[in-house]
Order: structure tokens, then sequence, then C-alpha cells
């Protein structure tokens, strides 16, 4: 099977090459027009401006095959986007040298942007045709200041620019032709070296990443048995404790029942715990939320409806602001939802009695901006960067509630990221936080990393 070109940038490259291309059209008319009239030195005009449409639409034909290769899907085939920069190296290589030979042939110093082409085409091909193509422009080169010398084909002296032609002096041409070659051909071998090890180095970080991928993969699974198992067996102590602390066995003494009802508590926030951290587990190994479309809007107020006895009772002012034109969104309602919920239950927590907390709901172009924010605690600056990470507290939260899990904002990142939306948070120590998160609107608009 023909291998198929997974990575786009390979065609990006070809697109490069054609972008650059633009640029030597450009600067081969403005030139020409520069020294024949600001520096009086002699050119063919005609020929080059010639040579230069003849790029033009060599290059649209390029431009116009790749299109042609790219416009059903990404997936590329690897050869036949290679010959296509193969192909143009070498019709490069050989537009240069009729430009060299209407513009002065080997007097001409521009001769040494041959090195530029072997500097592209020991980036972008391999070793044994980067050097194909050295020698393929050395061959080019070599025939033409032989020709010339020969006199089978017409010099065009740069006078204005050197003293006298050089194009019969047997010695300068020689030395020149030496150096172009060696030239070419160090730089070929110094520049393919360098490719050769940063490919290495890129497919050896591959390598690691696709294994350190695998590890994460096994080390979820475990964490997903272990803490199911868990999650049994806090369930059945759970149980117990509640049967033994609802006296359903018999009368408790004082002591007792606070003994009962401290380990009661404990158990619920370890069983919360381990539920959160189970289902953080289960949405990195599972790849897909089922969606579909579903009201932001009633979301939204949902949510806040499930946290007003909560804000009522620290005395907050809780309010929500939304877009008449913000409803139907693409996603998995329920997720969403919870989240909402646990982001204002959050703010709730950690802003003190008589604080405001407020949810604004704004329409993009293609997504939805929703905005949380409150007069509380605020984060320190230098934590602000690791909130979103698996069990990290801030300092200052730690202090409010020393007995949260360091997971909500977690799970928060995972389902907004699984939407393909992003999540972030500006926040002020002692002044209050924002947390912020976009949601594409449709199916169509989202972008998954």
């Amino acid at each position: 099977m023909e291998p198929v070109l997974q990575n786009t940038r390979f065609v990006q490259r070809a697109y490069w090459l054609i972008k650059l291309r633009w640029i030597a059209i450009v600067s081969v008319v403005v030139g020409t027009c520069f020294c024949s009239n600001v520096l009086a030195i002699a050119l063919h005009d005609f020929a080059l401006y010639g040579i230069a449409i003849l790029l033009a639409l060599y290059n649209v034909t390029m431009l116009l095959l790749l299109n042609h290769f790219t416009k059903d899907n990404n997936e590329v085939p690897y050869t036949a986007v290679k010959k296509i920069i193969n192909f143009q190296i070498s019709a490069d290589l050989l537009i240069l040298t009729v430009l060299l030979h209407f513009s002065g042939g080997i007097e001409n110093p521009f001769v040494f942007y041959f090195i530029f082409h072997m500097i592209i085409a020991s980036i972008l091909l391999s070793v044994r045709e980067s050097y194909l193509q050295a020698t393929f422009a050395v061959l080019l080169f070599g025939l033409l200041i032989l020709l010339e010398y020969l006199q089978i084909v017409p010099h065009y002296c740069l006078r204005g620019f050197v003293p006298r032609c050089l194009h019969r002096d047997g010695l300068y041409i020689l030395g020149t032709f030496f150096v172009f070659t060696t030239a070419l051909y160090l730089v070929v071998y110094m520049t393919s070296y360098i490719a050769t090890r940063l490919r290495q180095a890129e497919q050896a970080h591959k390598e690691d990443n696709i294994l350190l991928r695998e590890k994460d993969r096994i080390k979820d699974e475990y964490v997903l048995r272990v803490t199911h198992d868990i999650k049994g067996h806090l369930a059945a102590i759970q149980s117990c404790l509640a049967v033994v602390a609802n006296k359903l066995v018999g009368s408790l003494g004082e002591r007792q029942s606070d003994f009962i009802n401290r380990a009661h508590r404990r158990t619920k926030k370890l069983a919360g715990f381990v539920g959160m951290l189970l289902k953080l587990t289960q949405m990195r190994l599972n790849d897909k939320l089922e969606m579909d479309d579903f009201s932001l809007r009633n979301t939204i107020c949902s949510a806040v409806a499930a946290v007003e006895t909560k804000a009522e009772d620290k005395s907050m002012i809780l309010k929500h602001n939304i877009e008449p034109s913000v409803d139907k969104i693409f996603g998995n309602q329920l997720s969403i939802e919870e989240m909402v919920t646990n982001l204002l239950l959050n703010a709730i927590k950690y802003t003190p009695e008589n604080g405001t907390i407020e949810i604004d709901v704004k329409e993009n172009t293609d997504s939805v901006l929703v905005e949380i924010a409150d007069t509380g605690i605020g984060i320190p600056k230098d934590e602000v960067g690791k909130v979103f990470d698996e069990f990290f507290r801030a300092g200052n939260a730690r202090k409010v509630d020393k007995d949260g899990t360091g997971l909500g904002l977690s799970i928060a990142k995972q389902i907004v990221q699984r939407h393909g939306g992003n999540i972030w948070v500006d926040s002020e120590e002692g002044v209050g936080s924002k947390f912020s998160f976009t949601l594409p609107k449709s199916n169509s608009s989202r972008s998954i990393s």
C-alpha cells in the first residue's frame, strides 16, 4: 500500500516553495529594472522579463497541481508530493541557469544563489536526492560556462559591472567552477547532516510520546480498577456507619455517637473524592462524549437554580446574564451543567459572605463564551497557572476548605477540551477570580487537539 502522508507539514513545505518562487519572480523583475535603469548595467532585459513571465506561469501550474492533490482531503500521497518537490527544485535550478545565461553567466555574482536551492533540497529531500540535485546544479552550471567558453552559445557580458568579459578567461573559469562545486557539496553535506539529526531527534520524540501515552493509559486503567474497587468497599462501610449513626441497631452514648458521626462524615468525603477520581479517569480513557444539540440557556439557568440556596445562605448576590441570541449548542448537556454547577459552587465556597457572583454568557462567531466572576479570595499569582492540574489546590484555598480534592477544575478542563473549547482563569488574590471557557456552537466548528 502506498504510504500516505498523515502530517500536512510536508505539503506545507511544497506550498512554501511556491511562496518563495513568487518572491523570486518579483526580485527578478525589480532587479532587472534597477540594474538596467539605475546602475546602467547591460542586461538582456527582454529575455529576463520573458523568463519572469514563464516562471510565473510555471508557479501557477505548480499551485494548481498541489491544490488538485489536497482539495478532497488532508491525506495526500507522500510519493506524489515528493515528486512535485523534486521536480520544482530541478526546474528552479534549470531556470536559474537560464537566468544566469542572459545576465552575465559566470560574471554574475548571483551564481551562488544555487546554494540556497541546495539548502532547501537538503531540508526537504533525502540525503541521496540532495546530492543528486547538487550534481544536477554542477552539471548545469558547468555546461553553461563550457558552452559560453566554446562560443557555442552567445555570452551576454555584464558591461558596467565587470571591467572586461570573463567567459574566456580559463583560469578564472576553473577557479570559480572549483569553488562553486565544492561549496555546493559542502553545503549539502552540512545541511543534510543537521537535517538528518533533527529528523532522528523528532522521530525519537514521537516514539517517546507514544510510549508515554501508552504508559499513561495503563496507569489510568489501573487507577480505574482500583478506584472502582475502593468505591464499592467505601459504599459498604458508609452504609454500615449510616445504620449505626442513625441508631437503627440501638442507642449510642454521646462519645460513641460523636466518633461514629466523624467516621461517617470522613467516609462520605472520601467516597466523594474516589467518585471524582473515578470520573476523571474514565474521561481520560474514553475519547468521546455522547453529544447532541441542547439549550445552553436552559442549562445555565438550571445550574444557577441549583446553587441559589447556598448563595442565599451566605447573603450573596448571584446574577446571571445571557445574551438573547444564545440558545442551542452541540455537546453533552449533562457534563456541561455539572461543570457550570461545580464552578458556581467553588465561587460560593471561596467567596466571603455578602460577596457577588456573576455569570455572563456571550455569543461569538463560532462559539459561546461563558464567564463566572466572583469577589472571593482569589488565587496567588504564582499559582494561577497550576489550578487546572490534577490534585492541585491553591495555598489560600486549603485554609478555607481543608478537605477539597483538587480534581474539580481538572475535570472542568477535560470536559471543555472534549467539546473542542478552551478554559482559563484571571485572578487577583484578595480581589476575586473569573473563570472563562468557550464552547463551539456546532459540531463543524469544533477544534479538538
